[in-house]
């Protein structure tokens, strides 16, 4: 397994890790090859990796899959990782300077003719954004390989009625497939963060079983039902920035077999479907 150290490349290169980039290196090469033993890829593959760092991931990524674009924001690590490449002579991965929410997923895609495979440690702050990013360019996607910091993996798997559902849970229930890979302790990184981290597969489904009749208002249904999570559904609905008071809220969820006065993290992904397709024509008219 190719593995660089943190600690030492760092020191090298006179370059200290962020805090506010929420940068941890992964330092185990144990659990590099774990990550990639189980994200089951191959050597027709293209992977976008998102937050490379160091090359912890890039480096193995580049000797078993056909081509590596790995998204890098930081300008100073990209000299480094590039310096490893190089001295690897590891030609099929092109390091790419931008944030991952300023990258064209489908453009990425359209170059290799077919969907790819999206791998990464996921900076803890704009994890939520970056998920969204991926769930409305899934067509371009099959599946994606991702590290989250413990809490937010349990939000994203939780299920309804449970106090970590949320907004995530159900975007991404609705669209995917979710798997444990791996469980990742906080000292395999460098610096240590404070909390264990967690790799998930995420599998886009190719046929979800209750479509929305359009999943960008689904999405803002959603939103809206999780932005005040402490009030009922029906005020909720109607305090949020859908065009809807709480008598139209209330007649819609009455109408879709709903209780008004249930929370929005008790709902199913069906439910929040059914009531999607209800809203939008209230919404509409």
């Amino acid at each position: 397994m190719i593995m660089v150290y943190p600690a030492a490349l760092l020191k090298k290169w006179n370059v200290s890790a962020k805090k506010q980039l929420g940068q941890n290196f992964l330092a185990d090469p144990s659990v590099s090859q774990k990550i990639i033993e189980r994200a089951g890829i191959t050597p027709e593959d293209i992977v976008l990796e998102i937050g490379p760092g160091l090359g912890a991931l890039t480096l193995p990524l580049s000797s078993i899959s056909k081509k590596v674009y790995a998204v890098e924001t930081d300008s100073r690590i990209i000299p480094i990782l590039q310096d490893e490449l190089t001295h690897r002579h590891i030609k099929n991965v092109s390091v790419m300077h931008q944030s991952i929410l300023d990258t064209d997923i489908s453009q990425i895609a359209k170059q290799a003719h077919r969907t790819i495979i999206v791998v990464g440690n996921l900076p803890y702050n704009i994890s939520s954004q970056i998920l969204v990013l991926l769930i409305n360019s899934r067509r371009h996607i099959s599946r994606a390989v991702l590290m989250f910091q413990k809490e937010l993996s349990l939000r994203i798997q939780a299920k309804p009625g449970c106090r970590d559902y949320s907004r995530l849970s159900v975007m991404l229930q609705y669209c995917a497939d979710i798997r444990t890979v791996t469980t990742v302790k906080a000292s395999a990184f460098f610096p240590q963060p404070k909390i264990d981290s967690e790799v998930l597969g995420i599998e886009f489904k190719q046929k979800i079983p209750f479509q929305a009749a359009s999943e960008p208002f689904l999405f803002n249904v959603i939103k809206a039902a999780f932005g005040q999570r402490r009030k009922t559904l029906k005020n909720s609905l109607a305090g949020s920035a859908l065009p809807l008071d709480a008598h139209t809220a209330a007649k819609a969820l009455t109408e879709c077999r709903i209780d008004p006065a249930r929370r929005a993290e008790t709902l199913t992904v069906e439910e929040f479907v059914r009531l999607a397709d209800t809203l939008i024509h209230y919404a509409a008219a």
